[in-house]
């Protein structure tokens, strides 16, 4: 049935979900894209409405707004509350895209644009196979959904949200598709991320630019210090050096260690689908580990003095990075910024001065996996992919997860169809059409299993 209901509507569903590719929900460019924001709240209220909710609101928030749907069969019910966001990445450098970021495009099976996966084409396989269940009279549970504008820009307005409407989101589980599979051969169900921790440094040298002939060899250069002092924060064996780091974080059991082994993991494959040589990590833990079970520091943007074409020859004033952590259960991203800020201003010479700005952050989360709708989720995924799904960590972060945990008080299950060659947050994102049609097929399966327990 629910593959005959994706055949017959599959042209519709299409339409929709590019009408929500095409509008340009960038969050972190609210100059350019405040509007946008709207736009896209209210054509996921038009959809919702469609699919089949009893009650969809558009409710503002300190921020972009939340957009709030539920379908009550019995008040006496479970209710499982779907999460979503329809904000995306920025799109640039837009040179690097095959196609036009924001008009969807059908190539070799796949759907190419900003969103095809994360998060909108993840939040719309949730959106139809609650239309399929709910139309079909399947439905035997009450239905919530939130999908927000922030969460690429760290889900700053959520929390706050969520502690004032605590009745209206109460609901006994969360699903979220916002994460990914092993492979398309290879299901798997996340049951764990990694927290973040976001700042941007400003490092200041002279009081303006200087000529670096004149100047060159007698004042600090911002950029030399900067990146000295960043080079210095991992060792050669891939440790993080800045004190206290590493204090509350949890050790994997030899019994987890065991399970991490079982999963394929193809090195040289590995390597060779990102075009490097060798890996670099942490000494004593293997990728997957190191990946899904290890913090981790990386410069994720760095700038200063003259970047045009030709040469200009400059001492620069200021030098900038932008800077993030991804942490592990029971890491807190704030402790987390007062260690990395600390660091930076007793090492930083006295040549300069040290800014640091915190941007955003969110703590990790573990799913167990004898949870009742963990165990409906892998009915879901067994029955469409012919295998049980594996459990596993991932690397990423959705820091309103845990907030979700903290102020609701319920675990969310992490059913997630994206795949590492879909190319989120990068040029040239896409989802395989196959996996959009699957998707919806497994959370329609989710649904009818959830109401056997």
């Amino acid at each position: 049935m629910i593959q005959e209901f994706i055949k017959k509507n599959q042209e519709r569903m299409l339409e929709e979900l590019y009408s929500l590719i095409r509008i340009p929900s960038v969050s972190a460019q609210p100059e350019l894209h405040k509007d946008d924001m709207q736009r896209c709240a209210r054509r996921w209220s038009e959809l919702l409405a469609e699919a089949g909710v009893d009650r969809v609101e558009i409710m503002p928030t300190e921020g972009n707004p939340v957009v709030y749907a539920e379908k009550i069969v019995d008040p006496a019910a479970k209710t499982v509350l779907v999460y979503g966001h329809y904000d995306v990445m920025p799109a640039e450098p837009f040179e690097l895209w095959k196609s036009e970021p924001f008009e969807p495009e059908i190539r070799d099976g796949h759907i190419w644009a900003r969103g095809a996966d994360d998060d909108k084409g993840q939040s719309f396989i949730q959106a139809k196979a609650f239309e399929y269940v709910a139309g079909q009279g399947k439905l035997r549970h009450n239905v919530k959904f939130i999908l927000e504008g922030e969460e690429e820009i760290g889900s700053p307005s959520l929390t706050q949200f969520c502690a004032a409407n605590k009745e209206l989101l109460k609901c006994d589980v969360i699903l979220v598709s916002d994460t990914s599979m092993l492979s398309a051969d290879l299901p798997s169900l996340t049951t764990g991320l990694r927290g973040l921790a976001y700042w941007q440094i400003e490092v200041t040298g002279p009081n303006h630019d200087l000529h670096s002939g004149h100047f060159g060899g007698a004042v600090a250069n911002p950029i030399n210090v900067l990146c000295k002092l960043i080079a210095d924060v991992t060792g050669e064996d891939g440790k993080i050096r800045i004190p206290g780091f590493y204090d509350d974080v949890e050790e994997i059991s030899p019994e987890e260690r065991r399970l991490v082994a079982e999963i394929p993991f193809d090195e040289t494959r590995y390597k060779a689908s990102l075009d490097v040589d060798e890996l670099f990590g942490e000494e004593g833990y293997s990728t997957i580990e190191r990946n899904g079970f290890r913090p981790s520091f990386d410069v994720c943007g760095i700038w200063g003095g003259y970047t045009g074409e030709g040469s200009k020859t400059v001492i620069p004033s200021k030098a900038y990075a932008k800077l993030s952590c991804r942490l592990v259960p029971h890491q807190n991203h704030e402790k987390i910024g007062q260690l990395v800020a600390d660091y930076f201003n007793r090492v930083a010479p006295r040549s300069v001065k040290i800014n640091i700005q915190p941007l955003h952050g969110g703590e990790g989360y573990v799913c167990p996996i004898d949870l009742p709708a963990y165990k409906a989720a892998e009915k879901g995924f067994e029955k469409v992919f012919g295998k049980r799904p594996l459990p596993v960590r991932r690397g990423g972060s959705i820091p309103i997860i845990s907030a979700f945990e903290r102020v609701l008080g319920v675990k969310t299950v992490l059913m997630g169809f994206g795949l590492e060659s879909n190319a989120i947050h990068s040029p040239n994102e896409n989802i395989p059409l196959d996996m959009l049609w699957k998707g919806i097929e497994a959370v329609a399966h989710f649904h009818e299993e959830y109401d056997k327990l």
